[in-house]
């Protein structure tokens, strides 16, 4: 794939994920200001919807995807020496997954605490 053909590949996932980010991230921010949840068991059980989990677990990846275009396009500017290059932008892949394997396992302990006892986080 020639770089041109990588620079509008990011340009594209950059453009589509941002659009969902900001619908969803919309719907997130009005729904948890006009319609906070009461308690813990409230939150886990409207995150447990099966709309709102599924909305979540497409949010979560697209948010990280959309972190991680956006920062590696930076360093990759900015920094020049190769090794430090990788070195950063192997700490931030690690801190970008990990975030990401955790904020969605929450979602799906919320949805597995809603369908069946037994199941403690």
């Amino acid at each position: 794939m020639s770089r041109q053909a990588a620079g509008l590949k990011a340009w594209i996932i950059q453009r589509l994920s941002a659009v969902y980010i900001v619908l969803f991230g919309s719907y997130l921010a009005i729904q948890l200001v006009f319609a906070p949840p009461a308690s813990q068991a409230e939150f886990v059980a409207w995150v447990a919807a099966p709309l709102v989990a599924l909305g979540l677990l497409l949010y979560i990846p697209l948010l990280l995807l959309h972190a991680w275009v956006g920062i590696r396009d930076v360093l990759i500017d900015y920094i020049k020496p190769y090794e430090l290059r990788v070195g950063v932008l192997s700490f931030f892949a690690l801190l970008l997954l990990g975030s990401g394997v955790w904020a969605i396992q929450a979602v799906l302990v919320a949805r597995a605490m809603l369908s069946g006892p037994g199941i403690t986080g």
